[in-house]
């Protein structure tokens, strides 16, 4: 299947055009080896590359720049497939775009199109083409990367308790911490369900009959409020996960749920309820009075694992949650994937509008976390600063700059 891949990149150093020719015709004998054609465009500082071949060619060529020392910052802006080529001949032609008209660049890359019906009806590569040539070509964030000046260091101790009667306990709960690098301190603490062995959540649930899994969802939280108390977290926030429909399906839900917070020493105002995308919720309008409830006690809210699940942007539009967690899925290598920078960038100025806290969940790299940091976000949660704690908060990893 013929497929097509832009990327960007930026050169290390200042080029000159007759190194451009040599590097362009070094590209032109290997891609035609490997059956890719493509265009290449250089403004100074960054290339825009566009290849079309097949997709194990593609990787080929891919690898190979990845471990050319004169790129850097190589971001991936689309992946798609085309029924031909759009630049057929086999090779690399390359324009060198400084000092020249934007007019006349594109003009001249129209040249280079073989298609049919080269580079018309709205086609996307030639609007990454004309957005290059005359637009802003860095829209996407491109960042330095010097992850690699940084290193992760804890400064205090784990600590972890004995939960009471272990042997009745239905569930356990780890703890994992909420964190703002900028400022070193924990923002507030997780509490994420386990089994009574210490397993997974999906252990835990599996082991519910179907029509108990609402009332085990919420009864659940007691234990998570019990650990919080045991581990005398003071006046820091807690969150616990919640299937959305457990607050319509269980009667009473809310004033369970403040029950369990008084009977375990805590306050409303430190707990915040972390509702996920990845359950449909069919009586959205019970759910949302049920969402007025809790925040009427003072409970805050969170939209966990946002971009993973069935409602987006109308769940966000509806809730105007105080938190939202991007999920792992947007934050994995997103300092060389371009589609999502726009979109984790176009959720972050979103929130800053409607003042609502982003947290990047699943941050497992410094290279992630400079990109987020540096895109806007403060608050990260991840195995880069801290993993889950049965019964327990975990040391935290700071950042500190070599």
């Amino acid at each position: 299947m013929l497929t097509t891949l832009i990327y960007r990149s930026r050169l290390c150093k200042s080029v000159s055009s007759p190194f451009l020719e040599r590097l362009s015709g070094k590209a032109q004998r290997f891609n035609e080896t490997v059956g890719v054609t493509g265009i290449l465009l250089f403004d100074g500082d960054y290339f825009l590359q566009i290849l079309e071949g097949q997709s194990d060619a593609i990787d080929k060529v891919l690898c190979r720049v990845s471990a050319d020392p004169h790129h850097r910052e190589i971001v991936q802006l689309m992946r798609d497939y085309a029924p031909e080529r759009r630049f057929g001949n086999l090779g690399m032609a390359i324009i060198d775009m400084r000092n020249r008209q934007p007019d006349v660049l594109i003009e001249e890359v129209l040249k280079q199109g073989t298609a049919r019906y080269p580079l018309t009806y709205g086609d996307r590569v030639f609007k990454f083409i004309r957005t290059f040539v005359s637009g802003p070509r860095k829209s996407h964030l491109s960042l330095p990367d010097d992850s690699r000046q940084w290193r992760f260091e804890s400064d205090i101790p784990s600590v972890q308790v004995t939960p009471s009667r272990p042997d009745k306990a239905a569930c356990q709960f780890a703890l994992q911490p909420v964190v703002e690098t900028s400022v070193r301190q924990i923002s507030y603490l997780e509490a994420l369900i386990r089994s009574p062995s210490g397993g997974s959540p999906a252990d835990y649930f599996a082991a519910i009959p179907a029509d108990k899994l609402y009332e085990a969802d919420l009864y659940a939280k007691n234990a998570a409020f019990a650990l919080a108390n045991q581990m005398d977290i003071g006046s820091a926030q807690i969150a616990v996960n919640l299937r959305p429909m457990s607050l319509v399906m269980v009667p009473g839900a809310v004033n369970i749920l403040l029950e369990q917070i008084a009977s375990n020493g805590l306050v409303p105002e430190q707990v915040v309820v972390e509702v996920t995308e990845d359950e449909f919720i069919s009586r959205f309008d019970e759910f949302e009075k049920a969402i007025h409830q809790l925040r009427y006690a003072g409970i805050s809210l969170a939209i966990d694992d946002f971009g993973a699940g069935f409602a987006g942007l109308s769940l966000l539009s509806r809730l105007q949650p105080e938190k939202l967690k991007i999920d792992r899925s947007l934050i994995e290598n997103i300092q060389s994937d371009g589609p999502k920078q726009a979109i984790v960038k176009a959720i972050v100025d979103c929130c800053s509008a409607l003042e609502i806290t982003v947290v990047a969940e699943g941050v497992e790299t410094a290279a992630e976390w400079r990109w987020l940091e540096a895109a806007g976000i403060r608050h990260f949660q991840g195995y880069l600063f801290a993993r889950p704690l049965l019964n327990g908060l975990p040391a935290v990893a700071w950042p500190h700059k070599i």
